[in-house]
Parts: structure tokens; C-alpha cells; sequence
């Protein structure tokens, strides 16, 4: 229940923030970005715990404690990123002056979300995930 406040919390305080256009990320860093979401979700498909849990940023790890814990708020509360029938990447933005890749999925229950990553750069270049915010999927515009 924490866990579940934690994270509206977050997503409403994320979502008050505008997000511009477009982060000074490189392309490498952009290519390394999609890769470690990528490889955390299909982790989450084959319920890897300590894989999933090992593309966390070391402060989620640090919040979370424990793989086994990290799963279960992964299954209770994204269900869309924790099973995802389609998954699109989409642009990457500025949110609270870290890059955050948006990314559009459809969940289990065939409802479309986007899930916005904020990541961090680790000392060693290597890029994690910082968290996750789900919102309403983005209207096209005309």
C-alpha cells in the first residue's frame, strides 16, 4: 500500500513538471537507454527477479531491498511493463533534469499506457533505470 502511495506520489509530482522536447542524450546513450528497458521488461516476462532488479538504478535497489520485493510492487502495481502484450519506444525527454525515455505499451488487459523512464548514468557509463510512471497514453494530435 506504501509502495502504491509512493508511486502516485511520483506520478503526480512528475506529472506537474513539463517535460521538454528533446534531452541532450547521444545516440550511443540513446541505443543504451532502449536496451537496458529492453532487457528489463523481457526479465520481467521470464520472472527474473535478480535480472529485473539489476537494471534498477543502485537507489531504487536501495529502496526496494530485495528482488523478491522489487517483483511483487512490479506485479501488483505495472502490470503493463510487467506483461506487456505490445511495447513502442518513443521520444526522450527532460523530466526533472534527467533523461526519460517514453515508452508505449498495451497492457495485459489490452488498455494502452505510457510508461516514462527517468534514468540515471552510473560512474562507469552505463546507464539505469531510475523509476517508472505510468500515465494515460498520449492523444495523437492532428
Amino acid at each position: 500500500m506504501v509502495l502504491r502511495f509512493l508511486a502516485l506520489l511520483g506520478a503526480i509530482f512528475a506529472l506537474a513538471l513539463p517535460a521538454q522536447a528533446q534531452a541532450p542524450v547521444s545516440e550511443p546513450d540513446r541505443s543504451a537507454i532502449r536496451d537496458v528497458i529492453e532487457r528489463q521488461i523481457e526479465a520481467f516476462r521470464r520472472d527474473d527477479g535478480p535480472a529485473a532488479f539489476g537494471y534498477a538504478s543502485p537507489s531504487i535497489q536501495g529502496m526496494f531491498g530485495s528482488p523478491d520485493t522489487f517483483m511483487d510492487m512490479v506485479r501488483q502495481g505495472y502490470r503493463p511493463v510487467y506483461r506487456p502484450r505490445a511495447v513502442e519506444f518513443g521520444e526522450i525527454v527532460t523530466l526533472q533534469g534527467m533523461p526519460t525515455q517514453k515508452v508505449h505499451l498495451v497492457g495485459p488487459d489490452g488498455r494502452p499506457v505510457t510508461a516514462l523512464y527517468p534514468m540515471s548514468q552510473q560512474a562507469d557509463g552505463s546507464w539505469r533505470i531510475e523509476g517508472c510512471i505510468l500515465q494515460a497514453p498520449e492523444e495523437p494530435q492532428a
